[in-house]
This record gives C-alpha cells, sequence and structure tokens, in this order.
C-alpha cells in the first residue's frame, strides 16, 4: 500500500502502473444539486487521468456513496469541496484538501493536483484550506457560530412557544406578574417550556464549541454555557446570557484546540478525547468563568441598577429610552434583565411608568425580527422565515428571546437594529406616561388589563417594531450588497434555488392553458407537433392514460414538455415554462408563480452549468409538483457557473406545505441523471417531444 502522506509511486519492478486512489466529498449547507455537480466534475477528472475516486456527497437528503474505513485506509488523499462543516476527524493521516463547493466544479483538474501535495491532517487539527476565487470558504468563526444558531433555533421556538401558549391560556395578571396558577395543567406546560429555555444558552455554547474542538470541546462547552447563563454562580441576579453563551463556546472550542497540541505519552493519548480533556477544558473554563470573568460581570451591573435609580427624576422620554436600548440589547441577558429588574422593583413603590416603559419595549425584538423575515423574504433562510413567524408570536406575549437566534446569526445588523427600536417604544412610552401594574410585557399585558393607557401602549410597541424591522432589513441588505450574494445563499455557496412555476401564452400574455390544449399535449406521446396541436391519429389521453410515458413520479408528463424553446433571454424563457406548467391545471395563480421565479433569479442563478438550468421554487401558487422541460437551441445567457447558455431548461414548482423531502427528492433526481453526459447527449438528440419524454422517463 502507498504511504499517506505521498503520492504512489507511478510504477513497478514488473511494469504494472499503481493507480493512484482519491477520495472526495462534496457538501452544501441545504444543497442538492451543487452538491452533485461538484461530485461529477471530481470523478469525471479523475477518471480521465486513470485515478480512482470515490465522492460522498452530503446534501439535505443526507449523506450518500459514504465513506468507509477500507476507502479512507487505501486512499493516497482527500478532496473535500464544500460549504458546511465536514468531520475530518476520520481522515487523520491522509492528504486533505479543503475548498468550497464552487471550486469542485469550476477547478477539478487543479484540485486533483493539488490535493497530491497538500497538508497531512492530524488528529484535532485542520488542514490548509486554499480555496479561489469564488470558491472562499467562510471562516471558522462564522462557521461556529452558525452552527450554534442552528442547534439553539428549535429550542428556542419549543421553548418560547410553549411558555406563550401557558400564558396565554392559563395566565392571568397579579401584582407579582403574570401567573399561572401551581399545580394547574398549563403550569406544567410552562415548565416544559421552561426547560427548553433554559436548555437555549448552553447549547448554542455547546455546538459553537463542538464546530471548533469537535466532541471533545462539546462538555466544557455546554457547562460553560451553562455557568454563564446561571448568575447565582457568580453572585449575580442576571446571567450573562446568550452573549456569554457565544463567549463560552469560542473559550471552550480553541482550549480544547489548544490542548490538543500538548504532546504526551503515547499510552495516555487514547484517553485524551474522552476523559483528559473534556474535564481539564471544563474546569478550566468554569472556575475562569466564575472567578475571572463572572465577578466583573456581577460588579458592572450592580453599580449599573443604582446608575438607572438616580435617573428616576429626570426625562421620561431620556430614561424610556435607555430602559428601551439596555431591554433591547441582549434580549434576556444581564443587561436586559437589569433594566426589567429595576422597573418590576419599582412597582411595589406605587411607580409605575418605569414598568410601562420596558413592558413596551420587550416585545419590540421578536415582534421586528419577525416583521422582517416577511419584508423582505429573499434576505432570509428558510429556516429563519420559519424561525421569523415563531417569534412574531412569541412577541405578542412579551418573550422577547425569540429575536435571540437572528442576533447571534448576525449581531452586528441585528442588535443595532433591536437597540433603536427598543430605544425609540420606551421613549414612546415614557413620553405618553404608560403604566404597567404587574412585571411583564408585551401586548398580553395590555390585554388583560395591566396597563394604563392602552391606545399609546400599542402605538409606542407599532412604531418600535417597524423602526427595528426597517432597520434590520437595511443593514443586513448592506451587508449582502457588499458580499454580492442573498443571505439565503443566492449563488453557488448556498442553498439549492427554491421552486417555481408559472404560465403565459405564446405572445407573452400570462394564463392558465384551457383543458382542451392540455388534452392536446398529452396526444404527442402517440405522435403530435410541438405546436400543441393533436396530430392526425393521435390518441388521447383519456383513451390511453396507461400508456403514457411519464418521469419523476409523474410530475413531468407530455404536457410539461416542450422540444424548442422561443424565448430568447432568462425572464422570458421563466415565462414560456410556466406555460407549460399551466397546461396541467396545477397552477392556482400564474401571476405569482411567475413572480416567485423571478424572484429566485433576482437572488441567483438556477443556471449548473453544462448547459443546465433548473429554475424552481416552492410557493402555493402551484396546487400539486410539477416539472416542466424545454430545450433551446440557440441556448440562453443564465449566468452558470461554467458560461455556458442554458440549452436543457427545468422547471419544478411545488406548494408550500408539499415541499419538505419532494423539492429535494426531485432535484436528487434530476441532478444524478443530468451529470451523465450520454443521458444529456441522448436529450439533446431526441427528435420530438415523444422521443425526449422517452428519455426523461429514466427519470423517476
Amino acid at each position: 500500500m502507498t504511504s499517506p502522506a505521498g503520492p504512489p509511486p507511478t510504477g513497478s519492478g514488473d511494469g504494472e502502473h499503481k493507480r493512484l486512489k482519491l477520495l472526495a466529498v462534496t457538501a452544501c449547507p441545504t444543497g442538492i444539486a451543487h452538491t452533485y455537480m461538484a461530485a461529477e466534475k471530481l470523478a469525471q477528472a479523475a477518471a480521465s487521468r486513470g485515478i480512482d475516486m470515490k465522492v460522498e456527497t452530503q446534501g439535505s437528503i443526507g449523506a450518500e456513496n459514504v465513506l468507509d474505513d477500507n476507502d479512507v485506509r487505501a486512499a493516497d488523499g482527500v478532496i473535500v469541496a464544500a460549504d458546511k462543516d465536514v468531520d475530518l476527524s476520520r481522515f487523520a493521516g491522509k492528504r486533505v484538501l479543503t475548498v468550497g463547493v464552487a471550486e469542485g466544479i469550476r477547478h477539478p483538474e487543479q484540485l486533483i493536483e493539488r490535493v497530491q501535495s497538500a497538508p497531512v491532517h492530524r488528529e484535532g487539527g485542520s488542514p490548509t484550506a486554499a480555496p479561489a476565487a469564488g470558491g472562499k470558504e467562510r471562516s471558522v468563526g462564522y462557521k461556529a457560530l452558525m452552527n450554534g444558531v442552528s442547534y439553539m433555533i428549535p429550542f428556542v421556538v419549543v421553548g418560547g412557544l410553549l411558555i406563550a401558549v401557558s400564558l396565554a391560556i392559563g395566565g392571568h395578571t397579579t401584582p407579582d406578574g403574570l401567573v399561572i396558577p401551581e399545580d394547574s395543567f398549563w403550569m406544567d406546560v410552562n415548565n416544559i417550556g421552561v426547560i427548553g429555555f433554559t436548555l437555549m444558552v448552553p447549547i448554542l455554547s455547546g455546538y459553537i464549541a463542538y464546530a471548533i474542538g469537535d466532541r471533545p470541546a462539546l462538555v466544557p462547552g455546554m457547562i460553560g454555557g451553562w455557568i454563564a447563563n446561571t448568575g447565582e454562580l457568580y453572585d449575580s441576579k442576571a446571567g450573562a446570557g446568550f452573549i456569554g453563551a457565544i463567549v463560552t463556546g469560542f473559550l471552550a472550542g480553541y482550549l480544547v484546540l489548544w490542548i490538543k497540541k500538548v504532546k504526551v505519552p503515547k499510552f495516555v493519548r487514547p484517553i485524551m478525547p474522552i476523559i483528559v480533556i473534556p474535564i481539564v477544558a471544563t474546569s478550566a473554563l468554569g472556575l475562569f468563568f466564575i472567578y475571572a470573568i463572572g465577578k466583573p460581570i456581577s460588579w458592572v451591573f450592580e453599580h449599573l441598577t443604582s446608575w438607572l435609580s438616580g435617573m428616576t427624576g429626570t426625562s421620561a422620554v431620556l430614561l424610556g429610552a435607555i430602559l428601551g436600548l439596555m431591554i433591547a440589547f441582549d434580549m434576556g441577558g444581564p443587561v436586559n434583565k437589569t433594566a426589567f429588574l429595576f422597573g418590576a422593583g419599582l412597582i411595589a413603590t406605587g411607580n409605575q411608568t418605569v414598568m410601562g416603559m420596558c413592558a413596551a419595549a420587550i416585545p419590540v425584538m421578536p415582534l421586528g425580527q419577525g416583521l422582517a423575515t416577511l419584508i423582505r423574504k429573499r434576505l432570509y433562510t428558510e429556516q429563519e422565515r420559519e424561525t421569523g413567524l415563531a417569534s412574531l408570536f412569541m412577541g405578542c406575549f412579551g418573550i422577547s428571546e425569540g429575536a435571540i437566534p437572528f442576533a447571534a446569526a448576525r449581531p452586528a445588523q441585528v442588535i443595532p437594529a433591536n437597540m433603536l427600536g427598543g430605544a425609540v417604544a420606551g421613549a414612546i412610552a415614557g413620553l405618553a406616561g404608560v403604566e404597567d401594574a404587574v412585571p411583564h410585557g408585551g401586548p398580553i399585558v395590555a390585554v388583560l388589563g395591566a396597563v394604563s393607557g392602552v391606545p399609546m401602549f400599542f402605538v409606542a410597541v407599532a412604531i418600535g417594531t417597524a423602526v427595528t424591522a426597517l432597520t434590520t432589513v437595511a443593514l443586513v441588505d448592506i451587508v449582502e450588497r457588499k458580499r454580492g450574494t442573498s443571505v439565503d445563499g443566492a449563488g453557488l455557496s448556498g442553498p439549492e434555488p427554491l421552486l417555481v412555476g408559472a404560465g403565459v401564452g405564446a405572445g407573452g400574455a400570462i394564463g392558465v392553458v384551457p383543458p382542451q390544449t392540455a388534452r392536446a399535449s398529452a396526444a404527442l406521446v402517440k405522435g403530435g407537433s410541438s405546436n400543441g396541436a393533436p396530430a392526425e391519429g393521435a390518441t388521447s389521453e383519456a383513451e390511453s392514460p396507461a400508456t403514457t410515458p411519464e418521469a419523476l413520479s409523474g410530475h413531468l408528463t407530455a404536457q410539461t414538455v416542450k422540444v424548442r424553446l422561443d424565448a430568447a433571454d432568462k425572464e422570458a424563457a421563466i415565462r414560456e415554462m410556466a406555460a407549460l406548467l399551466a397546461r396541467t391545471g396545477r397552477v392556482a395563480d400564474v401571476d405569482e408563480l411567475v413572480a416567485t421565479a423571478l424572484r429566485r433569479e433576482a437572488q441567483g442563478t438556477t443556471g449548473l452549468g453544462e448547459e443546465i438550468a433548473i429554475p424552481h421554487a416552492k410557493t402555493d401558487a402551484v396546487t400539486a409538483p410539477v416539472v416542466g422541460f424545454a430545450r433551446s437551441d440557440e441556448g440562453i445567457e443564465w449566468g452558470s457557473l461554467d458560461g455556458t447558455k442554458a440549452r436543457l431548461v427545468f422547471m419544478i414548482a411545488v406548494p408550500e406545505a408539499a415541499a419538505g423531502d419532494e423539492h429535494l427528492r426531485i432535484l436528487a433526481l434530476l441532478s444524478r441523471k443530468l451529470m451523465n453526459a450520454g443521458f444529456r447527449e441522448r436529450l439533446m438528440a431526441a427528435p420530438d417531444e415523444a422521443a425526449v419524454l422517452g428519455v426523461l422517463s429514466e427519470i423517476q
């Protein structure tokens, strides 16, 4: 077997040639098509050089063609073309080259050359990433933060929604706040939600650490996050919150990386990752936070409370703005709790206006961030948009933590926007003299009668929410324009294109094709013309449904195939393709379908290269999944990655409710098959619709 640290010999004494054996892993954050395109390009480049290569793909439907221990043992090098974290521990001792997934598509030959001299990956280390322009990897810090946020989101959503529901149905106002009776069913629901919220912060910290230091960093990261969020451990009334968790996550991750570099005797190495590293890192981080970081935090916020007490005689507008800034800064963290406890403490003295300022600011962050996801959907991933809906719900019940996932993911844009909106809401409430008789905030306290000055309270909340949403959208948009891509990954390094479909007539007018036209198109299988008119002797769909070829589980049929596109540009092509989908009767709103398709293209090209384009999206403008196909003789400029014009155009439309795995399955099937050069050639050479559908029927 060849040495893992270098390329194999080119020959042997008996004249036989030793074939180089390489492995590859391709992956997108939520993608399918780009994952398979990179895999196919690498495999083709390897085959052309007489190199054995096995490629593992990691798309949204999971890992396929997984590399096993025998594969790794025999490999001379590993290429990782991915825009998400890939576990490299299994490749210890092998040459590993890590690049963005774009490089796997654009420069597979160069990657094969470069991996033969790539650095050897050591256990606990990270190989040198060497992406070229267009294949740039995200920084380790960014990936780690996003890893923590993605694992935290379910805890925020589940915990927040359970608390909100229990308060809405089982709660009532008392001088002590919005209270749920003890030993009631809704108190049990509330307690479950509280557990979710309690775990949220350590989960964030733990999975940030995990992304940096791998499994040994998980325990110190989680325990560190728990300590950061539990102020009692360092004599603070308010813990360090999610900001503290981010700090402990990075500290734990890099501490573990440092410990891994320490040389230890050989007999100790097996227990390092499961005993020594977790114990040392957890103890060191926990004690450091309690004694070195926690005490200063406690001191700062004690004096901050004293400072606020000295401001009670100043301008109500100024005090409201300051309290709003503090409430919005860390959403349940120490700054937020300091302001909240200050306002709650004054209720007993008969001063309810300070709590009124806090109550108006408390819901602004979740409401504002949720509204932002509705205002500019293209700036957010699908997961973020779903979290935005939950955030809106939590905001109505005064659960400011609903905005934490957004703040953790984009602190530089979201936190300033939150603070501005919170300050505006607090200032307006202070100016209007809004009062809150219970230590809680959000619209729920007004609905339950704990607020005086209800109209102005809602004005303050509404204006603050709008300010936060608009500011967030503006700041995120500025950043993404500078980056040259949309947040949801328009372009190569993000998620796969969403799904769309629409219909237009031959003259460009949008409309649903009459049923008789659809029936005529179905007859093309038995012999028809490309203009949709049935040929002589053609059999209708109703007469012989069992013999009608179809592809992609029936989503692509004769009704949605066209041999020649008339369109000369991308927009016209999408409109013309949409006409095919409309023939099926599955298009409920053609205009919305077209608009959704064009919005998706504005985010980033759906041209995949190899003369292929797959515009797609999910929208309730269609009632069932449907796929169309058409060819362009001249080719259409689609902004494809390899510069080729699109001649094979597929269009996919899936309703929101049925999106899920179905659109991923369709994309996976298409991507796999279209990477076969022979299949593409047969598809281009098919003379008519019937022949085209015959080729496509291979995709089931």
